[in-house]
């Protein structure tokens, strides 16, 4: 299938980041995935084709304020067969907004041209135990000591917890369900810090995901992100590019799974002939295609629309919920196409298979994105 027509730029950077992908994560990707991890040097590697300052300011050694450079790359860079090794590289890429948009210029120098050059690794430390898609349930609290502020609390399924050199966390300094929300910057190290466990994952396996714990973490005032009680709003901006980013890992994954499915349909012999000869196969292929063109563009048409500055939650909302249900569709049916194989760890269609299953669940479940598209598209 022809991909998505792009300005020059972006499809230049789409073909960089499959480059990439073909050459630096493929040849280890069973071997990484096993291993539940990937070595610290690929951030080095990625940053120097400009994966890691995708769409953000030049001023900090980013390629540009553009949405749709890191949306493109996720395309590219799942040639490698692998959503855990992407969204480890690419966990700045909800990390640093806050900071972006929130900080103060020290701030920003201090914190984000590392990040941009591969030498440091971030984390967003939202979610936490008892409280998932409900932000206004965070328990977290930053106590105001002096001139630092106190941390204590959990957070759990946090991308590149383990390994990353600065978490951007999320707390409560008030009692406002809304308003009562802050972000602070947790270096690694900072006594009561601890990475408490490391967690084991059906899918995303190359990704590290960690369970974090704050036990009387001082932090210096210079590390709060903006002022107190700005995080909720900070935080609504950063979930809108988060679920657009879901939703083009949905499309890009089906592509993949459908052109893996099809590649097998062609050589695999069944009965005397290849078994994409057979009706049955066809139609599903068919089906399959449909999905994916359908998923595809509704996703280019939502983050055109947001890169002109019309957010639409109620859309973004929709993209997502529809491109992850046609990621965890045509991947079954993929891996149904290759029989026995499909079910083998050896195939990408196996390991796409497992990565589809989050998609309806990470950056805010299902049913949180219909209630959205009720509230905000429906007027429900």
């Amino acid at each position: 299938m022809k991909p998505h027509p792009l300005a020059e730029a972006h499809a230049l950077f789409r073909e960089s980041c499959r480059r990439f992908a073909r050459e630096h994560i493929a040849p280890h990707v069973i071997e990484w995935e096993e291993a539940e991890t990937f070595p610290r040097e690929l951030y080095r590697a990625a940053a120097q084709i400009g994966l890691q300052g995708a769409g953000l300011p030049e001023a900090y050694g980013g390629s540009g304020e553009d949405l749709l450079l890191p949306l493109v790359a996720i395309e590219g860079l799942l040639e490698g067969g692998s959503t855990g090794v992407v969204v480890g590289l690419q966990s700045l890429g909800i990390a640093l907004p806050p900071i972006l948009q929130l900080g103060t210029e020290a701030q920003k120098q201090r914190y984000v041209p590392p990040a941009i050059a591969g030498e440091t690794v971030w984390a967003l430390a939202i979610t936490e135990p008892g409280t998932g898609s409900d932000v206004a349930g965070i328990r977290t609290r930053a106590r105001r000591d002096g001139d630092d502020y106190v941390l204590d609390g959990a957070k759990l399924f946090i991308t590149s917890g383990a390994r990353a050199d600065h978490v951007t966390v999320l707390a409560r300094t008030g009692e406002d369900p809304h308003g009562g929300l802050t972000f602070f910057v947790v270096d690694k190290g900072t006594p009561g810090f601890s990475v408490s466990k490391a967690l084991k994952k059906t899918g995303w396996r190359a990704s590290d995901t960690a369970e974090l714990a704050f036990d009387g973490v001082r932090v210096p005032k210079d590390q709060r992100i903006g002022p107190e009680g700005s995080g909720f709003r900070a935080l609504m901006g950063n979930f809108q590019n988060e679920r657009l980013s879901l939703a083009f890992f949905g499309h890009a994954t089906a592509e993949i799974a459908l052109r893996d499915a099809l590649a097998y349909a062609k050589e695999r012999q069944a009965f005397g002939r290849p078994i994409g000869k057979f009706q049955v196969t066809r139609h599903k292929l068919a089906h399959m295609a449909t999905q994916v063109l359908a998923a595809r563009t509704l996703n280019y048409a939502v983050a055109q629309r947001v890169a002109a500055g019309q957010v639409d939650v109620a859309q973004i909302s929709m993209a997502k919920n529809f491109a992850a249900e046609v990621a965890v569709a045509v991947c079954h049916d993929a891996v149904q196409i290759h029989g026995g194989m499909g079910y083998m760890r050896e195939t990408r269609v196996e390991r796409l298979s497992r990565d589809a299953r989050l998609l309806p669940i990470g950056g805010g479940t299902s049913e949180v994105m219909n209630e959205l598209i009720a509230r905000w598209g429906l007027g429900l």
